[in-house]
């Protein structure tokens, strides 16, 4: 008897732990293309094609910049167009697991293509093709992922296991990050962090050690994944309960048309949707701001995002307890409040001024300020994205968990190209990196005032 009751625990236990190795196996999607390693690659190589060109430095980096936030903001506007009605579908049917398969598929071949991204031979169509059909695996993989933390323990207990998933998510993204600087990552000298050429004989010439980020990847997420698979298990709906599509999308429309009633979930769900997009904006885009502003190379960005990441590690655990002891709100205040001043030193730092502030131009005090806020950002953005998630289970009906998922996945879909857009129109039309980066403020400052009328319990404590 002993025995029997053990074995529904160590399952439930298992179950909890293959969801949490989802965010540990996609998170270098995040960390190693978009932000650290082959967004700064990708925009490294479109400046020196321009200026090879004759377009100016200044303006030749500005314009990378928008071509890197034009791609992201075309993913972002198919994300936000599907991520609905498929969540509608999957969620009548109660059946994630095909789709998350069938997106995991798009995750891998999307990140491997990116090996394509030879300098001499260099198509920005088709690196951004690749880029954004990984990036829609890894959203949609996601959105369904995200939907099944409801049913992995009560209320109380999923806000430290949303903090531990994305905790144990940052600590994927720094092994995998430090193994891509420690022996593949080459800067312009061909050497990697420890002065080595790349493993397996990556010709740094070609740039092939930066450009193993994608099978990198494509490699991680295919191993790590298993455990996912394994271990997490659903229930379907009974066949003769299973309603048709068409039902799915008009019980999607009653939602939406339900919000005007619910103004505490209402005013989440449009906050959610602001911040996220400016987090995602701030992640995307650090490392080509660096690479671009204060002439860092790959290794510094590098060595920026290990920085972030430990941070973010160390604070999604922290959020997650604090989220258990305090509820979710005080943490996701907390974290856009730092955001902002973090984002205020951001675009004040320049090789020659920190704040405002003039430094020598040979001055490490930029460096420095950049590292720190790089720390901030990390810590504050894990905090904030697994508050998030908890936050809606106390803003939802617990018999309609599953739907409000599904509305959490379409509010921060529905604008994912608006910070991509902003930045990418932004530095075209400033001809300025920094000032391309601004719109991302104003999205946090609207963010925190739509969190104004948020109530901690939900419409239900009204």
């Amino acid at each position: 008897m002993a025995a029997g009751r053990r074995q529904p625990v160590t399952r439930a236990k298992r179950k909890i732990w293959g969801w949490m190795m989802f965010d540990w196996a996609s998170q270098p999607y995040s960390t190693l293309v978009l932000t650290f390693i082959f967004g700064p690659f990708f925009a490294e190589i479109m400046t020196d094609r321009l200026i090879s060109g004759g377009v100016s430095g200044e303006r030749a980096r500005a314009t990378a910049q928008a071509y890197w936030g034009y791609g992201l903001a075309a993913s972002g506007v198919l994300v936000a167009v599907m991520a609905p009605i498929l969540g509608a579908i999957a969620d009548s049917r109660r059946r994630r697991m095909p789709w998350i398969r069938l997106f995991s598929v798009l995750y891998i071949v999307g990140a491997a293509g990116l090996w394509t991204a030879e300098p001499a031979s260099f198509s920005t169509f088709g690196v951004l093709a690749f880029l954004a059909i990984g990036l829609i695996g890894v959203e949609f993989a996601t959105v369904f992922t995200n939907a099944i933390l409801s049913t992995l323990d009560n209320r109380r207990e999923i806000g430290a296991i949303s903090g531990s998933g994305f905790a144990l998510g940052y600590a994927g993204g720094v092994v995998a990050l430090t193994l891509m600087l420690m022996f593949f990552a080459e800067n312009r000298d061909g050497v990697t962090l420890i002065g080595i050429e790349p493993m397996f004989g990556l010709d740094p010439a070609a740039r092939e050690g930066t450009r193993s980020v994608g099978p990198f990847t494509a490699a991680w997420y295919a191993l790590f994944i298993i455990p996912f698979f394994l271990w997490v298990r659903e229930t379907p709906a009974s066949r003769e309960h299973i309603p048709s599509a068409r039902q799915a999308l008009h019980d999607l429309v009653r939602t939406l048309k339900s919000l005007p009633g619910l103004p505490s979930a209402a005013s989440f769900l449009a906050s959610s949707m602001f911040y996220r997009d400016a987090l995602n904006g701030i992640y995307t885009f650090g490392g080509i701001y660096a690479l671009g502003v204060l002439g860092w190379s790959l290794i510094d960005v590098g060595i920026f995002g290990i920085i972030g990441a430990i941070a973010g590690a160390v604070f999604a655990w922290i959020g997650g307890r604090a989220d258990r002891q305090f509820g979710p709100k005080p943490v996701i205040t907390t974290c856009i409040l730092a955001l902002l001043v973090t984002m205020a030193v951001v675009v004040t730092t320049t090789r020659t001024s920190v704040f405002w502030f003039p430094v020598e131009f040979e001055s490490a005090i930029p460096d420095i300020a950049f590292y720190f806020c790089g720390a901030v950002i990390g810590a504050a953005g894990g905090a904030l994205q697994a508050a998030s998630r908890t936050m809606l289970v106390h803003q939802s009906r617990p018999d309609r968990v599953t739907e409000a998922f599904g509305l959490y996945a379409f509010a921060g879909k529905a604008t994912a190209f608006l910070a991509p857009a902003a930045i990418a129109v932004a530095s075209e039309l400033t001809g300025s990196q920094r000032a391309g980066v601004t719109p991302v403020i104003a999205l946090f400052l609207v963010s925190l005032l739509l969190l104004y009328w948020v109530n901690p319990d939900g419409d239900k404590g009204q």
